[in-house]
């Protein structure tokens, strides 16, 4: 960490979350980093009730123990017909040892063959930033679509495989990357974020 640009720690273990964040700030003259970079960083346990305290509570527990500016963020799937399920619990719906293939199976075999008229949703994205155990900012963000009826495409992560955005008549797994980052939910509370982290990082 001795490039001479400011620092900005993505609050998550997550390589793939990490990398879309990386690619959606891209513009910004910050040197980011993960906690792939502090090993020794605790393990912050998401029991929050919403996307919102999630991030929070990450993004102040991760700045705190680094002492830098900390961005985080909580996001996941809601269903209405299950009554916003998978919702917070989206990354752990089939429990311990949840994997993403596991969670969207469940999510299939929970609306069976409803038709396409009822298998409505949004991803939902909430951000959090903080510097030294200091919240600065909270943003959200979502995106509307469908449930499909089965796992498609390899880009993204998560329930990309299986929800289709309005608009379109395939998922975020087979649209890809320059698509996906113009359309989700986690591109536009960045995009709310960005005035946040610029203001706090001097940047121009």
């Amino acid at each position: 960490m001795k490039d001479s640009k400011p620092i900005l720690v993505i609050a998550s273990r997550n390589d793939k979350k990490a990398y879309e964040i990386r690619v959606l700030l891209k513009k910004l003259r910050v040197q980011v980093v993960t906690l792939r970079d502090f090993p020794s960083a605790p393990h912050v346990r998401e029991d929050g009730k919403t996307f919102r305290d999630n991030a929070i509570k990450k993004a102040l527990t991760i700045s705190r123990y680094t002492r830098l500016l900390a961005v985080a963020d909580d996001s996941g799937l809601e269903v209405d017909i299950l009554g916003g399920a998978p919702g917070v619990r989206s990354a752990r719906f089939t429990g311990s040892g949840a994997t993403d293939t596991r969670n969207n199976r469940k999510v299939l075999r929970l609306l069976g063959d409803l038709p396409m008229n009822r298998r409505g949703g949004a991803f939902k994205c909430a951000v959090a930033i903080a510097r030294s155990g200091k919240l600065l900012g909270v943003v959200e963000g979502s995106c509307r679509g469908k449930i499909g009826f089965k796992m498609i495409g390899r880009i993204g992560f998560g329930y990309d495989e299986i929800f289709i955005p309005v608009g379109y008549r395939q998922t975020f797994g087979q649209l890809g990357y320059r698509i996906k980052h113009r359309l989700s939910h986690r591109s536009k509370a960045l995009k709310k974020a960005v005035p946040i982290l610029k203001k706090h990082l001097g940047a121009d």
